[in-house]
């Protein structure tokens, strides 16, 4: 029997603290939200990636009536990256949410299926990518998304 350790290595920092480029990545992150088709829970979720070619893609959470049919705005940006930019490398992904247009407090983050997509990609490209989880009190940002999976599942 050993024991070990997990840390996750998650700083907190203003929207105002962040650069430009992460900001543009929030702010499309933002903008994507609005359009969330989300008339079940009302809680509307965007996500942007920021691609290694310097562009930025945006998705949303899309619901549907039989529930798990629906999908997390972090998948619909990360399936979207992959099909339509298979070569290129994720470096960060913002996520932000609203409900009602008034944006959380402070940062969500992505639901355990996220998470497993978010790393597989990581490890498909042999690249970390950023997380920026938006809050109006903070933005968390995590250096990488095996930070918050560290017992996931693999083959």
């Amino acid at each position: 029997m050993y024991k070990k350790e997990i840390k996750a290595n998650i700083v907190f920092c203003s929207f105002d603290e962040l650069t430009k480029q992460e900001k543009d990545l929030i702010m499309a992150a933002k903008k994507a939200g609005f359009e969330a088709y989300a008339p079940y829970s009302e809680f509307k979720v965007g996500a942007a990636v920021l691609l290694d070619n310097g562009e930025i893609l945006s998705a949303n959470n899309q619901e549907n009536a039989a529930y798990p049919s629906g999908l997390c705005a972090e998948r619909v940006v990360m399936f979207y990256a992959n099909a339509s930019h298979p070569h290129n490398k994720i470096l960060c992904l913002a996520v932000a949410a609203n409900k009602d247009g008034i944006f959380t407090e402070n940062p969500i983050s992505p639901c355990g299926s996220c998470r497993q997509v978010l790393l597989e990609s990581e490890q498909r490209h042999d690249s970390a990518i950023r997380l920026l989880l938006y809050g109006e009190k903070e933005t968390a940002v995590v250096a990488s998304a095996a930070s918050l999976l560290p017992l996931s599942f693999k083959i």
